[in-house]
């Protein structure tokens, strides 16, 4: 019963528009999404000069330059056809 009432003070507290975060460790949250797995990909030599020369242009890593196309690609995907 303590900790509804703990929960229900810090909600309307954030619902005041009050800073609720000095209630909260941050120090162990996680984003599990957001951990990296690392993967392995098989690229034709031609792509890697062409993909370097891009993201060279753009000022970027090649690895930057990938994870922004297929970020891209991603969201692309995930827009319903019209």
């Amino acid at each position: 019963m303590k900790n509804k009432t703990i929960a229900e003070n810090l909600e309307k507290k954030f619902e005041q528009g009050d800073d609720v975060m000095d209630y909260f460790d941050l120090s162990r949250a996680t984003r599990p999404l957001l951990e990296k797995e690392r993967i392995n990909l098989d690229i034709p030599h031609w792509m890697i000069l062409r993909i370097d020369r891009i993201a060279r242009r753009k000022g970027l890593p090649r690895q930057a330059q990938i994870k922004e196309w297929l970020a891209q690609k991603l969201k692309e995907e995930e827009q319903p056809a019209m």
